[in-house]
């Protein structure tokens, strides 16, 4: 990506920014793993792309994922981060719903360069402005787990207003499950069951509005028989499918709908779902931009309706603990923890 040239009357120099990258797949613990570098600035923004100065940035798993297994090419930095809030500087010649000095927030597109730099382009219809009642690291938390919820919720498992029937959360504590579960509780008739394996995390579930919490380290049907429970008619397994799997299909009530954001080892055997006539339903929430599909734009709508219900106190922010500024020591030490499968809430950090 070209870096605008500035002619300064003496000499030539080219804008730079600075950012977190990485130049190989390495551990976490290593020195090089993730490297506080100066890169080109993004170019002015054409078309539908926003520029942004990005205020923070939130840790998400996809992060560690892609740090630990997408290598970029030869002597090229590759930036991470698809969560950010900031504001924007410049727009595109396309651009109709945001301008210079808004507050926004989005989750990008993974095929773009991340969040973890202080200019980033983003395309104007996954992005909405910011709720008035978050400060720039409160917003940060939400985009990615917010979109991946919503559409899990509703647009994978088809869930409405009026859906009744039971909704089972495997790994409630973590960041889509802490707003899906609220999501769940406050804009559907579903009961309610999370999961988390601490006292800790199922204090966070119950608090977010669960009806029950239960735990996944032990057998899931005796935990929901412990409840009252039989069988669920939705799953949202959030972690660790492939380990669940069996059990979540022998939970499922006939006609249930099991969807799954991770990505199992190994091979889901579909034919145990035929008996019971189960639906299986997968979210990735980077799908729209990637593809650019026709709906692209339900992206940023979905996020200006969680602004709005975060502002009027419907929903609350999922942020858990605040890193510091954005630079590499503080990520390594948010990938760390993701990586740990400890984490409460999101990881976020503030500032270059």
């Amino acid at each position: 990506m070209a870096a605008p040239i500035i002619n300064t009357g003496t000499c030539l120099y080219i804008e730079a920014m600075k950012a977190v990258a990485y130049r190989q797949n390495l551990p976490i613990e290593h020195a090089d793993s993730l490297l506080d570098v100066e890169l080109p600035d993004p170019p002015r923004p054409t078309g539908h792309d926003l520029r942004v100065r990005v205020q923070a940035v939130s840790v998400n798993p996809l992060d560690t994922k892609v740090r630990r297994g997408s290598a970029p090419p030869d002597g090229q930095f590759k930036v991470l981060g698809w969560d950010a809030s900031g504001f924007v500087e410049s727009v595109g010649d396309a651009v109709t719903s945001l301008r210079a000095g808004d507050r926004v927030w989005y989750a990008g597109d993974i095929t773009r360069p991340g969040s973890n730099a202080e200019l980033q382009l983003v395309d104007e219809r996954i992005a909405s402005r910011m709720p008035a009642t978050l400060d720039y690291a409160q917003a940060a938390a939400l985009p990615l787990t917010a979109i991946t919820a919503w559409e899990l919720l509703f647009t994978r498992l088809g869930v409405t207003s009026e859906t009744e029937g039971s909704l089972l959360i495997v790994g409630a504590a973590g960041g889509v499950g802490s707003i899906l579960t609220q999501l769940a509780r406050r804009l559907t008739r579903l009961t309610v069951i999370g999961t988390a394996s601490r006292p800790s995390t199922q204090a966070w579930v119950r608090e977010l509005g669960a009806h029950h919490v239960i735990d996944h380290g032990r057998p899931l049907a005796a935990e929901l028989r412990s409840i009252g429970i039989d069988a669920v008619t939705h799953v949202a397994s959030l972690t660790q499918t492939d380990l669940h799997y069996p059990q979540l299909v022998e939970a499922l009530a006939p006609q249930g709908r099991l969807g799954l954001i991770d990505d199992p080892q190994g091979v889901l055997d579909i034919r145990l779902l035929k008996s019971k006539s189960l639906s299986l339903h997968w979210e990735m929430m980077f799908t729209r931009s990637r593809y650019r599909t026709s709906d692209m734009a339900e992206q940023g709508a979905l996020l200006a309706r969680v602004g709005a219900l975060i502002d009027d106190g419907t929903l609350r922010g999922t942020l858990g603990e605040n890193f510091g500024r954005i630079n590499a020591t503080n990520l390594k030490r948010g990938h760390a923890l993701i990586e740990s499968g400890t984490a409460q809430g999101k990881i976020v950090l503030e500032g270059f």
